[in-house]
């Protein structure tokens, strides 16, 4: 069967009217659990598992993929409107996005954000359906040397989200760093900074730790900005883009459907580090750098677009290989092999119709989603012109209902109040919260990839990461981008002093 062919089959068999219900179903509860911090895809999926035994297989995957796609769209929302990072994915579009609200540009921001996620999600499902193949044999080739280069690349680009001060972007950086160390260590098993609590062990919580930080730290800082200057938001002043938006969209939509997509088919590789990757690309490439961390237009639709191709993304290895590159789709490939369908190399010429219709109802999803999301922008909106003294404490029982629902734990909700008064204070002076958010999530895989990889290595020694190929580039990339302000400061020197000794002369 050629590849149209086999798509129009795949599409007989995602429009089959089960399966229709199937891709609405997982597009709007995606979407809801974006939106409502404490869910998330993969304890949704999770609860549904026991439920997909008595479904079609390929009906059960498409829900579960809509679901997981439908997540990224959903994360957006309340990044842009609340400050409160739906997914970890989300936690860069709220540097910009809520900047957007703030300047009474919600609108803009969340159409911004559906049509780049479209846009990338489409592009994505395409290259799935083309090179996966291709695709797959590279990303076999990626093991734990090479994911802690990517991972460290990653790191490098943060620099990108530090605002004024690099100093205290790097600092905050840190303290993430740290904060991840918390709990039992994967590799050794030897419990870290837990203080002897049972609490601890598990680490500290992201969710309890991202709405503490961002949502109720904004709320806090909001609440004494509007005592002293009276209105916090902006009423908003247009619903969709402008061609101005458009035209300084494109170039980062278009650059993001490609990094998202590659970073996603890498195992391992996550939405989050797609969505960083793309916004520290975009502040490099832009002629208006400083408007970045003040309402960016590239800043909003670069990450969302990323972090939504690197979704379809990451289908790939999970198809093709048996592969899975996070936890969501482990859930998946978990749900195949419970209907006794092994994901491979095979899974085209045995169970075609999973393959391909689980890559048409894809196509589908997306443009539900649009359906679905961009006639409500107008909705969405709205909700900023509620006064804010009824706004905030709505958005606390908001932030306190989905830090307990996450594990029914008393604990988590003094969690998140402690993080709410860090954030409050780091919103106080001037720090930039973001960069502690994205260290805590990336550092965690970052330490377990340099552990295994020193452990292949059998000597322990760094510079088995410079030979192999992938990890040895990836390495040099990262040390380029930290040396580049030296480099650029010693090069400003050199050539100020040869100026100053020609026009002595």
């Amino acid at each position: 069967m050629d590849t149209i062919g086999a798509l129009f089959h795949g599409f007989a068999i995602a429009l089959t009217p089960g399966n229709l219900i199937a891709v609405f179903l997982g597009a709007f509860i995606g979407t809801v659990i974006g939106v409502l911090p404490g869910l998330g895809p993969t304890a949704t999926i999770a609860l549904l598992l026991p439920i997909t035994i008595g479904m079609d297989m390929v009906t059960a995957l498409i829900m579960m993929a809509g679901i997981y796609y439908g997540a990224m769209y959903g994360g957006s929302i309340t990044s842009i409107l609340v400050n409160i990072p739906g997914e970890a994915a989300s936690v860069v579009t709220c540097i910009d996005g809520y900047q957007m609200a703030r300047q009474g540009r919600a609108g803009p921001a969340l159409g911004l954000s559906a049509f780049g996620s479209f846009i990338g999600g489409t592009v994505s499902v395409i290259a799935v359906m083309l090179i996966s193949p291709f695709l797959a044999e590279t990303a076999l080739k990626f093991g734990a040397p090479e994911m802690f280069a990517l991972l460290f690349f990653a790191f490098t680009c943060i620099g990108g989200l530090t605002g004024k001060s690099r100093a205290q972007g790097l600092l905050m950086a840190c303290v993430g760093l740290l904060l991840g160390t918390i709990g039992t260590d994967d590799i050794q098993g030897v419990d870290r900074f837990v203080f002897g609590t049972l609490y601890l062990q598990d680490g500290i919580g992201l969710v309890p730790l991202a709405m503490g930080i961002f949502g109720l730290g904004e709320i806090l800082y909001n609440i004494e900005k509007r005592e002293a200057q009276g209105s916090v938001l902006e009423t908003p002043k247009s619903l969709l883009p402008t061609a101005g938006d458009w035209k300084r969209a494109a170039g980062p939509i278009a650059r993001g459907s490609f990094l998202g997509f590659g970073v996603g088919v890498i195992p391992g590789g996550m939405p989050a580090v797609a969505s960083l990757v793309s916004y520290a690309l975009e502040k490099r490439v832009s002629k208006r750098p400083e408007e970045f961390g003040h309402g960016a237009v590239e800043g909003v639709a670069g990450p969302e677009t990323a972090n939504n191709a690197a979704t379809a993304g990451g289908f790939v290895p999970l198809l093709t290989l048996g592969i899975p590159t996070n936890s969501v789709l482990a859930l998946m490939l978990a749900a195949m092999m419970l209907h006794g369908v092994t994901p491979g190399p095979l899974l085209l010429l045995k169970w075609p119709d999973v393959f391909w219709g689980v890559i048409a109802s894809m196509y589908i999803g997306n443009v539900m989603l649009m359906v679905l999301n961009v006639p409500l922008i107008g909705l969405f909106v709205q909700l900023l012109k509620v006064p804010y003294g009824i706004l905030s404490p709505l958005i606390i029982m908001f932030v306190m209902l989905g830090a307990y629902a996450l594990k029914n734990s008393i604990s988590d909700l003094a969690t998140t109040i402690l993080f709410g008064l860090m954030g409050y204070l780091m919103k106080r002076f001037g720090v930039e919260p973001a960069p502690l958010i994205l260290a805590f999530v990336l550092g965690p895989m970052l330490e377990n990839n340099l552990s295994k990889a020193l452990i292949m290595s059998r000597t322990g020694n760094p510079l088995y990461f410079f030979s192999r190929p992938i990890s040895a580039t990836l390495l040099s990339l990262a040390i380029l981008v930290l040396l580049y302000p030296l480099i650029r400061w010693a090069w400003r020197f050199a050539t100020g002093r040869l100026a100053a000794a020609k026009g002595s002369c």
